[in-house]
């Protein structure tokens, strides 16, 4: 018993000394040490949670980033015919940030945060591996169901509504897994790159006005680059199999196996690594949870 109330405690005082660290919200520009401190409180936070709330957090994002392909979709069917290929390419990228907007304000937990943010604590002495390997399971596991699910109903219900032609999920579906693994690796680390950047900018944004803008930068970077993204590549593979068997779900596999390692490597090498080390704080204390 004693010893559970020393850990509330030291989670209670390792929340505590974040907040009192915050800074000046008066001030035109976060110094990096203050954005490090924002974001180690996010993802203690996140550790912290019961499972069943991570999880069903973790739904709620993958079923969510789904719109954006709905969007996508819709889009790519309506000009296809009617605009040159690199107008549609552009507005079709455009349509790609919607779901990670909805994900990331809402305060959803999706898997590509999470590989960096998370990985905050443990480099900073206040989590174990342990914990941090739980968050990431649980979040990535939800996260999969839930894209599934809506793949699922957009393949259902956009063909029927008439405003999304299936052979448009095919064609996404498609040109997400015709690449060779180490083409996919190296496009996962990218956007698992990128994303973890979304997490430090959206710290550094002062309002939402400024944090939906720097959402949509980055996202709609991801999506004109065709950058491999887990969860979002996830309803757009299984869409196009359960639209057409030109996908399969061994094509799905090999995206998801690769997809997955780079976006978890993109993450923590090149942004938790390499903020740790510059905008960590020289006072942070070194505990536990």
């Amino acid at each position: 018993m004693g010893s559970k109330s020393s850990k509330t405690k030291l989670e209670k005082e390792n929340t505590s000394s974040l907040d009192s660290d915050l800074g000046n919200a008066d001030e035109p520009k976060k110094a990096s040490q203050q954005i490090m401190r924002h974001e180690l409180k996010e993802a203690l936070t996140a550790l912290e949670r019961p499972s069943g709330r991570l999880f069903f957090s973790g739904l709620s994002a993958g079923l969510e980033i789904g719109f954006s392909l709905f969007l996508m979709a819709a889009m790519q069917t309506l000009v296809q015919n009617d605009l040159s290929h690199s107008v549609s390419t552009i507005l079709v990228a455009n349509m790609y940030s919607f779901g990670f907007i909805l994900v990331i304000l809402g305060r959803s937990e999706l898997f590509t945060e999470q590989t960096s943010l998370a990985v905050l604590p443990v480099l900073s002495g206040r989590a174990t591996v342990k914990g941090l390997l739980r968050l990431w399971a649980i979040v990535y596991v939800a996260n999969i169901i839930g894209a599934a699910a809506f793949a699922g109903l957009i393949a259902y219900i956009g063909p029927s509504l008439g405003v999304i032609d299936r052979q448009v999920f095919t064609g996404i579906a498609q040109n997400v897994v015709e690449h060779p693994p180490q083409t996919i690796l190296l496009s996962g680390i990218l956007a698992g790159w990128l994303m973890g950047l979304l997490s430090w900018l959206v710290a550094a944004g002062r309002d939402t006005i400024s944090q939906i803008v720097i959402v949509w930068l980055v996202t709609t970077a991801i999506g004109i680059g065709h950058l491999h993204h887990s969860i979002v590549g996830t309803v757009e593979v299984l869409a196009g199999v359960f639209s057409s068997s030109a996908t399969t779900w061994g094509d799905f596999g090999h995206f998801l196996l690769w997809t997955t390692l780079g976006n978890a490597i993109g993450g923590p090498v090149f942004l938790a690594l390499l903020k740790h080390t510059h905008a960590r704080a020289d006072d942070q204390p070194v505990t536990t949870i």
